[in-house]
C-alpha cells in the first residue's frame, strides 16, 4: 500500500471489458512530507476519489480482480482508502 494524491482522470473508448464502467483516475505517490514522486499511475477507483484527494492505492492483484469480478483483468492499481487525515509521528 502507498499514500498518493490523484492528480487526474483518464478517459478510454476502447478498454478491457472488466473496465467497463470503472472510474479510472491517475495518481501520483506521494513522500513522507506529501511531496509528489515517482510516476503517475493508473488507478482504478470504487470509492468516489476526485482531483487532489490524498488516496491509499494497492497493487494487490488479486484483490483488485476480485473487485471487478474478472480474473483476467489487466488491472494492477485501485484506490484503497481516501485519507482524511494522516499524521507522521
Amino acid at each position: 500500500m502507498q499514500l498518493a494524491r490523484i492528480i487526474g482522470r483518464a478517459t478510454s473508448t476502447v478498454k478491457h471489458r472488466s473496465l467497463s464502467g470503472a472510474k479510472l483516475l491517475i495518481a501520483q505517490t506521494v513522500s513522507v512530507d506529501r511531496k509528489l514522486e515517482g510516476d503517475p499511475l493508473l488507478v482504478v477507483d470504487r470509492l468516489g476519489a476526485g482531483h487532489g484527494d490524498l488516496v491509499l492505492i494497492t497493487s494487490d492483484g488479486l484483490g483488485l480482480r476480485q473487485l471487478l469480478n474478472d480474473d483476467n483483468s489487466p488491472a494492477r492499481w485501485w484506490t484503497l482508502g481516501i485519507v482524511d487525515h494522516a499524521e507522521i509521528a
